[in-house]
């Protein structure tokens, strides 16, 4: 599918882009499908856990390989003026390809342990509750200047940063606080 979509025009999107689909994707099943028959089967909870860091680590790696050389080996191919790769947008090829391909792994990493801690609490009141901070937060964030301004701060340690330092260690920093909320959040899960 990756390799054959297709895009027109003078700037064009690139086809590694749609490797973070399924990185977005996968916490939806981990949580709704896969824990419920693995408890059913007999695995522990700490053992699901463990398992699901582990599967969203190997496909944080496996979707930033594979964007990153769809980025260096396709992208280049395309007859177009410019072409789009997530990793340029965020900045992440400014100090290299390396740093780049690791600051794509940490934010992947982030963005399906937060994922995994929502989906997790979504059947509780604190779920909900949740939810609707962070739409009073875009809600009350976007029309005053100054919370704009401090709410894009927030994307730019986490995601739009240029300095793989700052951004792999704030990336870090939240994923440990999702899976401890999500180590919180699995005690009260039930199938």
């Amino acid at each position: 599918m990756i390799l054959a979509a297709t895009s027109s025009g003078d700037v064009v999107l690139s086809n590694g882009n749609y490797t973070w689909l399924l990185t977005i994707l996968s916490p939806f099943f981990f949580v709704y499908y896969d824990f419920p028959k693995l408890i059913h089967l007999g695995a522990g909870k700490r053992d699901y856990l463990l398992s699901c860091i582990a599967a969203y680590l190997i496909l944080a790696v496996a979707s930033s390989l594979l964007n990153t050389l769809i980025h260096l080996l396709i992208d280049p191919l395309y007859d177009a003026e410019m072409v789009v790769n997530l990793m340029d947008a965020c900045l992440w090829t400014e100090n290299g390809i390396v740093p780049a391909f690791f600051s794509q792994v940490f934010f992947l990493l982030l963005v399906m342990m937060f994922l995994h801690l929502l989906l997790s609490i979504q059947r509780y009141w604190y779920g909900w509750l949740s939810d609707a901070i962070m739409i009073a937060v875009i809600a009350v964030f976007t029309p005053i200047e100054s919370l704009r301004n401090l709410l894009s701060s927030f994307f730019h340690i986490i995601m739009i940063n240029s300095s793989t330092l700052i951004l792999i260690s704030s990336d870090l920093a939240l994923i440990a606080l999702s899976a401890l909320l999500s180590i919180l959040a699995l005690k009260k899960m039930e199938f």
